[in-house]
């Protein structure tokens, strides 16, 4: 059954106003998005697998959970770089891996120029980093690609979704959750989120 997450703690909320205002300094832009992807992404990690074990304290031993599995996060170039930053405060031995998309303007369908994955991605619980969740072509053709080199345990982590887009991924992926701050209602001409924050990547690194 298809999932959608959509945070309301304080903090994201708070940050994502700030990540929509466009007085926000790129340096500031590119610290709310790492602590955005971080808040949410405690919640996507929740599908990870995780075992029983026991550790010793100072006094005792103790029950305990550990992870049962490698973390990978794969972001979307160029604007899910933004997010894997902090990603990586919450699991710093985590994979990463990179997928190039770029949409063409005309059609607005994503071409493919880039794919560097980690190995073994079947034995991976994925997250994979799409900050602006448009018209979910992007999103799914990076979501095909992984699933194409075994990846069978994947997240999509967002920044802001359009309801078209989470269609879109509902219907091509349906066993995809998909974890976001915010889900728009609409998107204009250039396939762009309204009210949206603008072009993330562009945002990000000042260009």
């Amino acid at each position: 059954m298809p999932k959608l997450f959509v945070s309301d703690h304080p903090l994201v909320l708070d940050k994502l106003a700030r990540l929509r205002d466009r007085a926000t300094r790129p340096q500031d832009f590119r610290r709310l998005m790492a602590e955005v992807a971080m808040l949410i992404g405690c919640e996507a990690l929740r599908g990870a697998r995780t075992r029983k074990t026991t550790v010793r304290t100072p006094l005792r031993t103790a029950p305990a959970v550990t992870l049962d599995q490698p973390l990978a996060f794969v972001a979307v170039l160029r604007a899910g770089l933004g997010m894997t930053p902090g990603l990586l405060e919450l699991a710093p031995k985590a994979a990463i891996g990179h997928i190039g998309l770029y949409r063409d303007e005309k059609t607005l369908n994503p071409v493919r120029y880039y794919v560097r994955l980690p190995k073994r991605m079947s034995e991976h619980f994925t997250v994979l980093c799409d900050p602006m969740l448009a018209t979910g072509g992007s999103a799914s053709e990076a979501i095909r690609i992984l699933k194409t080199d075994g990846a069978a345990n994947i997240a999509l982590l967002t920044l802001l979704a359009s309801k078209q887009g989470v269609a879109r991924i509902h219907r091509d992926h349906p066993d995809v959750p998909i974890y976001t701050a915010a889900v728009d209602a609409v998107l204009n001409a250039h396939g762009y989120i309204l009210p949206g924050l603008g072009d993330a990547g562009d945002r990000l690194f000042d260009t």
